[in-house]
């Protein structure tokens, strides 16, 4: 016995409607019934049901125009309906078909064919519906498990970023104050930034880490030199950019990419007279113009090998007066609104 299935069974001749529910009752369905097709849309609006069976001439609304209005609506459009019928030319039955129905029985019913087809349509139905069901459930798996997996990978990219800023103090004469520093104050600037949203700051400030990475191949003489450099030198510091590049284009992951942005570009100027490629403006990617101005704050206001700590005021007016030159002018407006939180963060 198929208990549970729901049946709504709509004739204008409550007689039709008795004969059928006789003769399905056996199956342990449940009925509703109608006696015109209002009343059966009203019925579908208030209820779930299985399988619909739908008498075709019945005055005011025929059974065609109630068929359209249920496929019509996202809700009811999947439930099979089946046709009653005294007529059987080919006109008529083909035009149920159209309208949506799955298959007509011929009035008056006989017992066994009326008993066989609803069972079909409503194993059917089950079947479609269960099968959905698993679609779903394996969709949602599926987006489950990828989520994980990228959350593993962003994790492992993170890792890897550790893992080389921890080599990159071990070598250079920037301490990991430093690095965590330009972090902050970078997520700081991305925070403001109306063009930039939040999971954007949040990559750049895992990745800002890594602007100085390609300084781990320049020469300890002269990465340390407490002089100042002369030409020579000079350039070769200037490799540590693209040498960050031969290191990290491996890679098309989030952070490792938004890293290798940074590292590459943070040493360009607005006007376009940094390096290694000259971009100016808008043409250096909003990362690298974030942490470049970080960057520069914080080698400014603290101590090297090469130079005593400036003043916070100074290096503030230093901003200021290369706006539009080495900064972008969007960027020094949020840094000097804000300029307390930076400093703030820059005695960690």
């Amino acid at each position: 016995m198929q208990y549970g299935f729901h049946i709504l069974i709509v004739d204008d001749v409550s007689d039709n409607i008795q004969v059928a529910m006789s003769i399905l009752k056996e199956e342990g369905y449940r009925f509703s019934f109608a006696l015109n097709g209002q009343q059966a849309l009203g019925l579908v609006t208030e209820n779930e049901f299985d399988l619909i069976l739908l008498d075709i001439m019945m005055p005011g609304m025929d059974g065609y125009e109630v068929c359209k209005k249920l496929k019509s609506q996202a809700r009811t459009q999947e439930i099979p309906i089946i046709f009653l019928t005294a007529k059987v030319d080919i006109d008529s039955i083909s035009k149920g078909f159209k309208t949506g129905a799955v298959d007509y029985i011929t009035k008056p019913f006989h017992a066994e064919e009326l008993i066989a087809r609803v069972k079909t349509h409503l194993e059917l139905y089950a079947a479609k519906q269960l099968l959905k069901q698993h679609n779903l459930t394996l969709k949602n798996n599926l987006l489950h498990r990828e989520k994980r997996f990228m959350t593993e990978l962003e994790e492992n990219q993170k890792e890897m970023i550790y893992v080389l800023t921890e080599l990159m103090e071990a070598t250079s004469d920037e301490t990991g104050r430093h690095i965590r520093r330009v972090a902050e104050y970078s997520r700081l600037l991305a925070h403001y930034h109306p063009g930039v949203s939040e999971a954007d700051a949040q990559v750049i400030f895992h990745a800002a880490p890594m602007h100085d990475i390609g300084k781990i191949t320049i020469p300890h003489e002269i990465l340390h030199k407490p002089d100042r450099l002369n030409e020579e030198e000079f350039n070769v510091i200037k490799t540590h950019t693209t040498r960050a590049l031969e290191m990290l284009k491996i890679s098309d992951r989030k952070f490792i990419k938004a890293a290798e942005v940074i590292a590459v570009q943070h040493h360009e100027k607005w006007n376009g007279t940094g390096y290694p490629y000259g971009l100016a403006g808008e043409n250096i990617h909003i990362y690298a113009r974030i942490v470049a101005l970080a960057d520069v704050f914080d080698a400014l206001t603290h101590k090297r090998v090469y130079k005593e700590a400036w003043s916070v005021e100074e290096a503030v007016e230093y901003i200021v007066q290369h706006k539009n030159t080495q900064f972008d002018p969007m960027l020094v407006d949020i840094f000097v609104e804000h300029v307390d939180e930076f400093i703030t963060i820059s005695h960690f």
